[in-house]
């Protein structure tokens, strides 16, 4: 064109941003502006969302410096765009000053400036600004509503939560709108009103694949795999739904942690075929679900076939190797991490503080705790904490763990204290994990997993008027004690052992004990020597004997061998800590049988071979 008007540069503008081609975007602006044509309100409109698309705020304050230059800053579409902008890239400061100079707002305003707080984690600021905009006159919609169903959700505001799902009945959108349908699924589910999510789903008279997705999805954050897996088996059977990244996002981690590894190959087989496995998210998921499968070679090639300019690829094999004792190269890892100029997150310092506790890498932890405040200026949170106080407590620094948690800015909650009082049972202080399990006991009152360390320990020392007084109070709550599970999958089909007598006796139930009996031979004819002190009834020698033979992760090994070709490694998946006879027979049964076992336990991954753990013994119970 010899001649290009404004409406000619927008035009083009325009065309590249719907086609997300947001640098080819922003070096035409460059030239527009380099030409001097000044550009209006539509120019930064479209422009302005590229910022988004590159996770550039310094190009967002370029643009609002523009805008004022130009005397544009007082538009009302060139102003939403802003704090629509500045809410998507967690600059709350900017988009709150936008919005409090603004002289007029629309609906498109208030909407923009509640969906930043509540994106921003500012949830309760969200439901005050609602507040306000009911004040002001202005009448919410159906995107209003989706994002204070979030917010009072993630405020635990239950009384709020049926105030909008009311509003949302009153006006129709239940069943007129297919959106505030699925906001209202996912906003029980937040929290943690699983049934009601679930009929409200079953009530919608339409579904889409986000109302699949998000009833997945919020199974799956209520720690219900099986009904999460369940429920995309309906949607991929009956429904005929074709599956999009949501998809594979909502359902890869419940394959994960249920070390489904053949049902989640078939899931990254049908992410090939519908070329969602070169989405950076799905992808990420896939080396979650290998590394937690014991499937580390794997996971290792999909991170390094992959794009990797965002933290997700990185924290999640820097955590799968972490889990499986390989602390040096997740540190390596990091260090090429810093030379790529990816800037880690929290969570890739919660994965490096977890990998240096699984490693015993006690100094290089404590380095990244305080790399991660005085370099890159992240505020430690909860889980950072928690880490910490694994970490020193695991290597047996039990009072500089103690001091650290008095030390702490924010109050301790149960995950700390549960830290500690696992270090606790470690190493057998029982002092200090009296005043670790009073301030459980307090904090998560209903969590029996902590009543249960406690009386471990006191049985441990023949303290059984302290097992009797904690068992009186387990009691007294009506607490229910978690059953020890270990699963193991042969031919597409996952088989559940549990520890101790099985209310439902597997088919081969006779034979796996045969096949316990022949390998407890073998192992006391190699030298192995049960350590009763794992068995906390008291009882006779030869029943403490039978009671740890028929822990669960030695049945599912028994399976295993009976099941699968000689030479086969097995894998096995256990919900609780394997305790420290149970890892001591598993090397003499590595060896005996030439197989390597792989078991995740509710810790870490270990993985026996020729009689030796890949944990060098560090992770195992000294008490």
């Amino acid at each position: 064109m010899p001649e290009r008007d404004v409406p000619a540069w927008n035009a083009m503008l325009s065309g590249l941003c719907r086609n997300t081609r947001a640098a080819d975007a922003v070096t035409l602006l460059g030239r527009m502006v380099g030409e001097g044509v000044a550009g209006d309100a539509v120019t930064l409109s479209s422009v302005l969302p590229m910022c988004v698309v590159l996770g550039d705020r310094a190009l967002a304050l370029v643009m609002h410096v523009y805008a004022v230059k130009h005397g544009l800053s007082g538009e009302l579409f060139v102003c939403n765009a802003l704090i629509d902008v500045y809410g998507k890239l967690g600059m709350l400061t900017e988009a709150h000053w936008v919005f409090g100079g603004m002289a007029l707002r629309d609906l498109v305003t208030w909407n923009s400036i509640i969906s930043a707080n509540e994106q921003g984690g500012k949830v309760a600021a969200a439901v005050e600004l609602f507040h306000g905009m009911m004040e002001s006159g202005v009448c919410p919609d159906v995107l209003t509503l989706v994002s204070l169903a979030s917010a009072v959700a993630q405020c635990g505001d239950e009384l709020g939560a049926k105030s909008v799902h009311c509003y949302v009945r009153r006006r129709g959108w239940d069943v007129g709108d297919i959106i505030a349908g699925n906001a209202m699924v996912d906003m029980y589910a937040k929290m943690s009103k699983i049934d009601a999510a679930q009929k409200v789903f079953d009530n919608l008279p339409d579904r889409d694949v986000v109302s699949w997705n998000t009833l997945i999805t919020g199974y799956m954050q209520n720690g219900l795999a099986n009904e999460a897996i369940r429920i995309y088996n309906d949607m991929h059977n009956h429904e005929g739904l074709k599956p999009i990244q949501g998809t594979f996002v909502s359902v890869l981690p419940a394959y994960s942690y249920l070390g489904g590894l053949q049902q989640g190959m078939r899931m990254h087989a049908l992410s090939i075929k519908t070329g969602l496995n070169l989405d950076v998210y799905v992808t990420t998921c896939l080396i979650d679900l290998y590394a937690k499968c014991g499937k580390l070679v794997e996971a290792m090639f999909l991170f390094e076939h992959m794009p990797r300019r965002s933290t997700g690829p990185w924290n999640a094999i820097i955590a799968g190797l972490g889990v499986h004792g390989h602390g040096a190269k997740a540190l390596s890892l990091f260090s090429q991490m810093q030379q790529e100029e990816i800037k880690p997150d929290h969570v890739t310092f919660v994965s490096l503080l977890a990998a240096c506790s699984h490693a015993g890498l006690v100094d290089q932890g404590r380095s990244f705790f305080d790399l991660m405040q005085t370099v890159y200026g992240i505020v430690p949170i909860a889980k950072h904490y928690t880490c910490m106080v694994d970490m020193l407590g695991r290597a047996g620094q039990l009072d500089e763990a103690f001091e650290f948690i008095q030390s702490m800015p924010i109050k301790p909650d149960s995950a700390v204290w549960g830290a500690l009082l696992g270090a606790c049972r470690i190493h057998g202080n029982v002092e200090m994990g009296k005043v670790a399990s009073q301030n459980l006991f307090e904090l998560d009152p209903e969590n029996v997993g902590y009543y249960v360390l406690m009386s471990n320990m006191y049985a441990k020392i023949g303290k059984w008027d302290g097992v009797d007084a904690v068992r009186s109070l387990v009691r007294r709550q009506n607490l229910q004690k978690t059953p020890g599970w270990s699963s193991m999958e042969v031919k597409g089909s996952v088989s559940v052992f549990y520890s101790g007598t099985q209310t439902e006796p597997h088919p081969q139930h006779e034979e796996i004990q045969r096949g316990l009996h022949d390998l407890l031979a073998k192992m006391k004819s190699a030298g192995y020597v049960p350590d009763y002190s794992f068995v906390l009834q008291d009882v006779e020698e030869d029943e403490k004997e039978q009671i740890l033979n028929n822990h669960s992760e030695r049945l599912a090994i028994a399976f295993g061998i009976i099941n699968t070709p000689p030479g086969t490694p097995l894998h096995i998946y256990k919900n609780l800590r394997v305790c420290g006879d149970c890892h001591s027979a598993t090397k003499y049964i590595s060896k005996i049988t030439e197989r390597e076992i792989i078991v995740r336990d509710a810790n870490r991954f270990h993985h026996f071979k020729d009689g030796h753990c890949s944990c060098g013994d560090f992770w195992t119970s000294k008490w």
